[in-house]
């Protein structure tokens, strides 16, 4: 008995998504490297974000301990080098050499050895450091958070033009054939909107990721003005 096996060609239209991605043309090709770029550089960014925010929220928690069981100023500056980590330490460290700036400024002025105090002159300069480097803190945590509202923002549309430059492909190379038939046309299509859900895929973790990191500086803000608030009333308390 003679067996007789038939292979069936496999349709233009198979090979799933990593078929797709070889048949394409120069220009999505390139569309693909673009997204692919926007989409490693944030992950990293994210990526050190992310380590970076658990960082600070440790070293957060461990600085304001040392700050409130510490009996002198001194001893929380010295802490200070080894919790660089999270703003707070920058915040402390400005405000307590402009306090010693302004002590030294009083006591060469009034000439008098004994227990300096501040006015609010002093205080109001104590207040503007604090917030000088609130600030600086806050500049250092939003480096790199425009690239995650860029890559956000402009992949979808990236991926849209792909996607359209590609379907004109398809409908072009559909008028030089002679019979027109959805088999003709849809692995064109298919292969246009590979763009699309590339744009997408760079675009969606970047929202994410965005929108997680501006509600973590905004609690670090809120933390850094709760902080200066008590470092300022503590200064007025010891030397007002």
């Amino acid at each position: 008995m003679t067996w007789t096996i038939a292979f069936q060609a496999e349709p233009p239209g198979s090979g799933g998504l990593i078929g797709l991605i070889l048949r394409m043309g120069p220009f999505a090709d390139a569309i693909l490297a673009l997204l692919l770029i926007f989409s490693l550089v944030s992950w990293t960014i994210m990526l050190r974000k992310w380590l970076t925010f658990r960082n600070i929220e440790r070293q957060s928690r461990d600085f304001v301990g040392i700050f409130r069981k510490s009996a002198r100023l001194s001893e929380v500056n010295v802490a200070c080098e080894h919790y660089r980590g999270t703003p707070l330490s920058g915040v402390f460290a400005a405000a307590y050499q402009e306090l010693n700036a302004q002590l030294q400024n009083t006591k060469n002025k009034e000439g008098n050895p004994g227990h300096p105090v501040l006015t609010e002159r002093n205080l109001a300069g104590i207040q503007r450091a604090l917030q000088r480097a609130s600030a600086a803190e806050i500049s250092m945590l939003e480096r790199n958070m425009s690239w995650l509202a860029t890559t956000a923002s402009v992949t979808p549309f990236v991926g849209l033009l792909g996607t359209v430059v590609g379907i004109i492909n398809a409908f072009l190379g559909l008028g030089l054939e002679k019979t027109a038939s959805i088999q003709a046309v849809a692995p064109g299509i298919a292969e246009a909107l590979v763009a699309t859900a590339a744009g997408l895929f760079a675009a969606i973790p970047a929202v994410i990721g965005y929108n997680q990191f501006i509600h973590g500086i905004k609690t670090i803000a809120s933390e850094m003005d709760d902080f200066a608030t008590e470092l300022l009333n503590l200064v007025e308390r010891s030397f007002g």
